[in-house]
């Protein structure tokens, strides 16, 4: 075995390890992801669920989360790192988490830069544009929403913030995945970057606007309301009506609306999916995926009478997740199949 091969196994091994810590669903997920990019996807997750831990450590004041976030940003403003202030980091999170999965994250988090820096130069260029971004997301969270608490929660003013914020936090990895794809797969070197570019981050925007959808009650809780203040407005309410669950009739139109918004961005989404040559089978079953669960998520935004309800969690059952999963992929990732299911998904929803 070569010198480089021994590195690449070693660097894949303690990669697979850190990311079985951290997550074992994301671990699994990676598994259908093309081998060449495994490793660069792995560490871009880390990268960025590392960032959304410093801005969720609630045992630090916001103050110190945003200083924090500043100097994790900061190492991937150049091509290296400063040793030091990761260790500040990880001096000032690891004792402050309740998640075992975060605490083994920020643990290793030395590790994952030494991972970083074993990369090819091209693809840790894509890695600083991606946290730089997504970074811009949570800096959002930690100034927007100042002010914000249980009872009291803080609106974003206007669709173009929402459309904003979900760019920072799940439209750019649209734009890091086809690079990032473009760059390893040779059956991808027809597409036309710049306009595929485009249309992942209409499927990043889409994923993310479902997640505001489905985790609206726990935000308002925790004083955040992504839903615009201006269009809560047209329909005669302010962020903290959203806490009393009897106004979820009054809300739905407007909740009509942003459904709307984010099927039309996963029709991108599905579109971009189709654009994958037949034979990359690995690549079109890791965006059929995401996709249609979030269509099935909608399907429960759209019908739930809890929506308001911080206590009750909005999740498919186990049950459709395998079922999507199993129909998919002994399919071969088959767009006529994929499509037909897609759509009926899609009218359930509206």
């Amino acid at each position: 075995m070569t010198p480089a091969a021994h590195t690449t196994d070693r660097t894949r091994e303690l990669l697979r390890t850190i990311l079985k810590q951290v997550s074992r669903s994301f671990y699994l997920t990676l598994i259908v992801v093309p081998r060449c990019v495994r490793n660069q996807m792995g560490l871009a997750y880390l990268f960025a669920r590392a960032a959304d831990t410093i801005a969720d450590t609630e045992l630090i004041d916001r103050s110190g989360r945003l200083l924090f976030l500043k100097k994790f940003r900061a190492q991937f403003a150049e091509d290296r790192v400063d040793w030091e202030e990761v260790r500040s980091i990880q001096t000032a999170l690891i004792p402050r988490q309740k998640d075992s999965g975060e605490s083994a994250l920020i643990t290793r988090l030395e590790d994952c830069f030494r991972l970083y820096l074993e990369c090819e130069p091209d693809d840790r260029a894509r890695m600083r544009g991606l946290v730089r971004t997504l970074t811009n997301g949570m800096e959002m969270d930690l100034t927007v929403f100042t002010g914000g608490a249980a009872g009291e929660p803080v609106a974003l003013q206007t669709m173009e913030d929402l459309d904003r914020y979900t760019y920072y936090v799940a439209g750019c990895v649209g734009e890091f995945w086809t690079e990032m794809m473009c760059a390893h797969l040779p059956s991808l070197r027809g597409w036309n970057r710049v306009e595929m570019a485009k249309v992942g981050v209409r499927f990043g925007k889409g994923l993310q606007l479902t997640n505001v959808l489905k985790d609206l009650a726990r935000d308002l809780h925790r004083g955040r309301c992504y839903l615009p203040a201006a269009l809560l407005r047209e329909a005669g309410l302010g962020p903290h009506d959203l806490l009393n669950r009897e106004n979820l009739s009054i809300l739905r139109p407007l909740l009509r609306k942003l459904v709307t918004t984010a099927l039309d961005h996963l029709d991108q989404g599905w579109l971009y999916t189709m654009a994958i040559p037949r034979r990359e089978v690995r690549l079109r079953l890791a965006c059929m995926w995401p996709i249609l669960f979030a269509g099935a998520t909608l399907q429960l935004v759209s019908t739930s009478s809890d929506l308001l309800d911080p206590t009750v969690t909005l999740k498919i059952s186990k049950g459709q997740v395998y079922r999507i999963m199993a129909l998919t992929t002994l399919t071969g990732g088959c767009g006529w199949v994929g499509t037909a299911y897609w759509g009926r998904l899609r009218k359930r929803v509206v």
